[in-house]
């Protein structure tokens, strides 16, 4: 017979690895309830950067909406967990309004360069598409909420889904998966008006480690990796939110994406974010939580 003592490690251990993975980083501020189904593969491999989360309301109902988190970090860094740690608000107000969470990974520039990354967002979300009856969401009721690099992602899978690249799919797969609504954090949205002086020899900026070249070199690797590319008057409405005084990516940039969707007749709002830098908690202000908020179950209809 076990020990309490053995009994209590034993718990501990289990309560923090899921099938050899480390334990959740941020489930420790979620509202008190919500279930976490941890580390699934959507890609079927055991690749550790096609993995995702899906986090569950404590009050979840059947058909609820789900909104899909795209992590920021230059598309070099980071994982899963990232920009929550100051969207704490928001992430509160999403499970307590009743929407279900999932975050997911995918491959960093270092790993392989574009488009992977978007070969990758398009298979999570085929996946979580092809599972709801599993996890209860509602299939036709997806959003998706990017973070700088993530914010780049969400939209472009967003905006390249009616024009199907082939490219943007991997082995030749599609998706039946639609996109309801897209939360636009400081993402860049046009690689070509985001041209900077060539850098110092030795260094690459996270574009050109992106792309694996620079913009200058292949404008047309750059124009392929731009949302605006693709906008379309069929494409799902946009949320943009932008730091006034970012210092990485420009608020022309949600500026330029917000006039394109514009002239094409898409539904988009743009919040410039007084004083606000590239991230950080100004952007997990009531005012802007509430709007999130609104947004989603206005174009949920929930």
């Amino acid at each position: 017979m076990k020990s309490p003592v053995t009994s209590l490690l034993l718990c501990i251990l289990i309560s923090s690895f899921t099938f050899g993975q480390p334990a959740n980083k941020v489930i420790s501020f979620f509202p008190a309830g919500t279930r976490l189904h941890g580390n699934i593969p959507y890609a079927k491999d055991t690749l550790q950067k096609h993995l995702l989360d899906i986090y569950l309301p404590a009050n979840a109902k059947a058909g609820m909406p789900l909104v899909v988190w795209v992590h920021g970090g230059g598309w070099m860094q980071n994982d899963k967990y990232a920009d929550m740690s100051y969207m704490k608000k928001t992430i509160h107000a999403l499970l307590n309004n009743g929407f279900a969470l999932a975050s997911i990974d995918y491959r960093h520039s270092t790993q392989a360069v574009f488009p992977a990354q978007i070969q990758d967002c398009n298979q999570a979300v085929e996946f979580l598409y092809q599972n709801t009856g599993k996890y209860g969401y509602n299939k036709d009721k997806i959003a998706l909420m990017g973070f700088s690099a993530g914010g780049h992602l969400a939209s472009l899978l967003a905006l390249s889904h009616n024009n199907r690249v082939p490219s943007f799919f991997a082995a030749g797969r599609k998706n039946s998966f639609r996109i309801a609504a897209v939360v636009d954090f400081y993402g860049p949205a046009d690689f070509l008006a985001m041209l900077k002086p060539e850098q110092p020899n030795g260094t690459v900026d996270a574009v050109s480690m992106l792309l694996g070249a620079s913009p200058i070199d292949r404008p047309d690797l750059a124009k392929q990796a731009s949302p605006v590319t693709y906008i379309d008057k069929n494409d799902p409405p946009f949320l943009i939110i932008q730091g006034e005084k970012d210092p990485s990516v420009p608020q022309n940039q949600s500026k330029l994406l917000s006039s394109w969707l514009t002239l094409a007749q898409v539904k988009n709002h743009l919040i410039i974010v007084k004083d606000a830098p590239h991230y950080g908690e100004m952007f997990d202000e009531a005012y802007i939580k509430d709007k999130i908020i609104d947004f989603l179950k206005t174009e949920f209809k929930y």
